[in-house]
């Protein structure tokens, strides 16, 4: 189908962070996908709602019922992914949580557009205590995705089906978010899934990494857990989000790309 238009929901995953940046945005894997569908239809439009740092109830409440508002039918793309961040939260309760969800996408199927849904990379390479609780955590909040995305036909996009997506150097140097070529891989798994042109290498994993020297190593983590880890948990401890006070990148539909008359 050449969808007339796409409309994001979610967090800073679905924001495009921490891709390039153009005209003070990031990129993301949502405006990549855009590109291309845009060359398919030349009425087509893109609403990008998605926020940093937002929970699974905030992106309920704030955004979905937007999206809704902008839905013209079946060749209306909505992409939904959110959870993530309430996954990481000390308190998290996943029977809420994944209730909250699964009632959201049914939701989101009843306006008549298509629907796709995300997973969580469950195992990211590392070790240790905290890497267990994370896959446990998200592979029981897959397991959701899953079971609503077949019970109302979404296309899910499985970051499990890929091992290689396990390499930190798809990671940003926050290693929590994805760069410019892990941006531009999950765009070219959706728009395959999607069934539009792509680029069939983007399975290819990267050759192996070259061992880094142990003191060389040793610095990235402090620097790391100053410039990222510490501000994190000042954040959570005063009860504030990366998204405070930020609005969205497209809040609005747009005719992609922004280059293209209206």
């Amino acid at each position: 189908m050449a969808f007339q238009r796409l409309i994001v929901c979610g967090d800073s995953y679905s924001e495009g962070m921490t891709d390039e940046v153009i005209d003070g945005k990031y990129r993301g894997w949502a405006d990549r996908v855009a590109d291309v569908m845009a060359d398919a239809r030349l009425d087509f439009t893109y609403v990008n709602l998605a926020i940093r740092g937002k929970l699974l109830p905030q992106v309920v409440e704030h955004q979905v019922p937007v999206a809704l508002t902008f839905v013209t039918g079946k060749d209306t793309l909505i992409t939904f992914h959110a959870g993530a961040n309430d996954a990481l939260r000390p308190g998290y309760q996943p029977s809420i949580a994944i209730a909250l969800y699964q009632e959201t996408v049914r939701m989101i199927a009843k306006s008549g557009a298509t629907v796709m849904l995300f997973t969580v990379l469950e195992r990211t390479g590392n070790k240790g205590k905290g890497a267990e609780l994370w896959e446990k955590r998200f592979s029981e909040f897959n397991r959701g995705v899953r079971e609503v995305g077949a019970e109302v036909g979404a296309i899910v996009v499985d970051a499990n089906q890929e091992s290689f997506f396990s390499d930190r150097r798809f990671l940003a140097f926050d290693r929590l978010h994805l760069n410019a070529d892990g941006h531009n891989r999950c765009a070219q798994a959706v728009l395959e899934k999607l069934n539009l042109p792509f680029d069939p290498a983007w399975r290819t994993p990267l050759p192996p990494a070259k061992k880094t020297p142990w003191i060389v190593e040793k610095g990235v983590t402090v620097a790391w857990f100053f410039v990222f880890a510490l501000p994190w948990i000042l954040r959570r401890l005063q009860g504030k989000s990366s998204g405070d006070g930020r609005s969205a990148k497209y809040p609005t539909p747009v005719k992609w790309p922004l280059t293209r008359d209206i």
